[in-house]
């Protein structure tokens, strides 16, 4: 593995010079170790965390094999969030963007049944989709796999966590029996092991190590009694200052709870788990990632493929039962070159939790107290940034330059007050800094962008 250039790859000069203008300078090792196999047509097992170059891995494979002249589902990836599905489907278009006449359709719940149908109609090479959507598509018979060369399982191991082994089995069974069959893990419980057996030809195994470099993620634990919780979590908040925090509980109610206990202390803080409405959800992961929202407080299930850059702190309100997940909670932190920490939080009845982090990691715990927490009564944590929604996007030909050109043009703010915009496909979000609100939004009131009226509102938190 000594030369890690895309160039000693059996792939086209097209793909590699697109590689090279995406940033893909060389090839990470979870890159280096599946490509040759992936290229080969093997089946493969992939042990791999989020964030490590895992879609450039599997999407480079499918697309050297995709014949554009055929217009039929040449690849399928099942992911298991519409987050992670959309993510990887714009990955792989941007992957895509060397091979002419390349179509890819995205298949989520919480979108309307019909434009997908019409898309597929159309003729598609690769479907990228949540089970539940793929399994409608195919029982409508709207979606057809039998001229499928690649099937991806991308996070299989949240996928069965989430109960669709079921449903996966049965979209498994449409199609061809001498496709290749990519498996992407994190974590390689039995479930997954039956899994593979049953569905793969003689795959080739690649663990790439979860582990951390030292010195990046300071990790902390602090034992207390189950009612002082919340306390210690305020605590933790007031002590380390945050400005950028993934608190990560068990349970549905249990995001929302600490999420409002948060709120109720001056704290913003927004809660994602598998009950929001597609629109709730899309809203309250740009709020976190745009610098609207400070504190994201998340299940496993609902964390897995968010697309975090520099996020300064992991919280574990709760330990997990399974020390990889613990890896994976905490690695989401230290990242592109910075440091992080991660505190957890665990009750007396949780210490085989924290034994078997120690065990995983081959090194004892650094245990904490509260009492060595420097608490701050005036401690408050707003983010520098807020959302406005404006009901037009995509389909309303609306793009990000509008927005920039309106808010910069006639509205009259500086580039440096406006932040992240995000394009979907009926509504635009756009960031601007706190103390330009009320400018922005008397202009859009007023104001018009690309020449009609359009309704503008902040997303309150």
């Amino acid at each position: 593995m000594a030369n890690t250039s895309f160039s000693t790859l059996p792939i086209s000069r097209e793909q590699i010079a697109n590689l090279d203008s995406l940033g893909y300078k060389k090839m990470t090792p979870v890159q280096a170790l599946s490509l040759p196999h992936v290229l080969k047509g093997t089946d493969l097992i992939v042990q791999a965390k989020t964030g490590s170059g895992k879609t450039a891995a599997f999407g480079i494979g499918l697309l050297e094999q995709i014949n554009p002249r055929f217009f039929g589902v040449q690849a399928l990836v099942l992911c298991p969030t519409r987050e992670l599905a959309d993510q990887v489907g714009k990955e792989l278009r941007r992957l895509a963007r060397s091979t002419a006449n390349i179509k890819l359709v995205l298949l989520c719940g919480g979108k309307p049944f019909g434009p997908q149908r019409g898309s597929l109609e159309h003729g598609a090479h690769i479907v990228v989709g949540t089970p539940g959507r793929t399994q409608d598509h195919l029982r409508k018979e709207t979606l057809k796999l039998d001229g499928l060369k690649t099937l991806v399982l991308d996070e299989a191991d949240r996928m069965l966590d989430m109960g669709f082994f079921d449903v996966m089995t049965e979209i498994i069974s449409q199609t061809p029996k001498s496709r290749q069959t990519l498996m992407f893990s994190a974590t390689y419980p039995n479930a997954i092991k039956k899994m593979c057996r049953s569905i793969q030809r003689k795959p080739v195994t690649v663990t790439v190590e979860a582990e951390h470099k030292p010195g990046v993620i300071e990790q902390l634990f602090y034992e207390v009694k189950k009612h002082e919780r919340n306390n210690t979590l305020l605590a933790l908040f007031e002590h380390y200052k945050p400005e950028t925090t993934l608190v990560f509980c068990h349970t549905k109610k249990q995001c929302d709870e600490v999420a409002r206990f948060l709120r109720d202390h001056r704290i913003e803080a927004l809660a994602i788990h598998g009950d929001l409405e597609q629109r709730e959800r899309d809203e309250v992961l740009v709020q976190f990632a745009n610098n609207s929202c400070s504190v994201l407080v998340a299940t496993d299930v609902a964390a897995r493929g968010l697309d975090i850059k520099l996020l300064q702190a992991v919280i574990n309100y709760e330990l997990p039962r399974d020390p990889e997940i613990y890896v994976h909670r905490i690695g989401r932190t230290g990242r592109a070159g910075e440091t992080g920490i991660a505190l957890s939080i665990f009750t007396e009845s949780e210490q085989l939790r924290v034994n078997a982090i120690e065990q995983d990691q081959k090194k004892p715990c650094i245990y904490d107290v509260y009492a060595s927490l420097d608490r701050d009564p005036d401690f408050s944590l707003q983010a520098p940034m807020v959302t406005i929604q404006l009901d037009a996007g995509r389909k309303n030909k609306m793009r990000p330059g509008d927005l920039l050109g309106a808010l910069t043009g006639d509205a009259g703010l500086n580039g440096s007050q406006i932040g992240k915009i995000d394009i979907f496909d009926r509504s635009s979000y756009v960031a601007v800094e706190r103390a330009a609100l009320r400018q922005a939004l008397i202009y859009l009131a007023n104001g018009k962008v690309k020449g009609r009226n359009i309704r503008a509102r902040k997303i309150n938190q």
